[in-house]
């Protein structure tokens, strides 16, 4: 079975980002790079974390505002529980949630899943394209999300469609060049169907 084995950031500023990193607390979870690539606007991908309970969310999201990141949604009570969304200075947009609608200790730090959301534009064709390469569908709401199984793994990788990830993200959905992101696994070098790279994990 297939699953993703690294996260690689392409960023402007490798010794900014290294610092936002690891000020958000994030500094082994993601591989970053130095790349000049043309971007703009929305790069059609967003990373998630998933925590325990609201005080987590709240800790994260200020650990990344204080490092430098620019709120997209603050951290807000829904019916699904709480949750915030912040773009990284590099560019990244993270978002931070948990179901929990209350404490239950304080706030420990811990992340207890990331996940990769690819935005796409043809949901059947591009889940198409990662089954045929050895990922297995864990759940999915027709044409609207699919995540796939991520044993061992220490991201899951999710498809959304681009313009829906881009309203829940707090942004808008236009965006051009490079996505200025590499996923590394056991399979590539390709490129999917919306323009994403892989590449084997070192």
């Amino acid at each position: 079975m297939t699953s993703i084995g690294s996260i690689t950031l392409e960023v402007a500023d490798l010794t900014a980002a290294d610092r936002f990193y690891t000020a958000f607390g994030l500094g082994d979870r993601v591989g970053l790079r130095a790349s000049e690539a043309p971007t703009t606007g929305f790069r059609g991908f967003t990373l998630s974390l998933t925590v325990s309970q609201p005080a987590t969310v709240k800790s994260l999201i200020g650990a990344a505002l204080d490092a430098g990141a620019t709120p997209l949604k603050p951290v807000a009570k829904s019916f699904w529980g709480h949750g915030g969304v912040v773009r990284a200075p590099d560019g990244a947009i993270w978002k931070v949630a948990t179901s929990a609608k209350k404490d239950t200790g304080p706030d420990t730090g811990q992340i207890d899943d990331m996940v990769l959301l690819l935005g796409v534009a043809d949901m059947a064709e591009t889940k198409r394209f990662y089954v045929e390469r050895g990922f297995t569908v864990a759940k999915g709401f027709g044409s609207k999300y699919v995540e796939f199984a991520a044993p061992g793994s220490p991201v899951k990788l999710a498809l959304y469609k681009r313009g829906a990830l881009a309203k829940d993200a707090g942004v808008p959905v236009d965006g051009t060049g490079s996505h200025r992101l590499v996923i590394g696994a056991d399979i590539g070098p390709f490129s999917d169907p919306d323009g994403f790279a892989w590449e084997p994990a070192a």
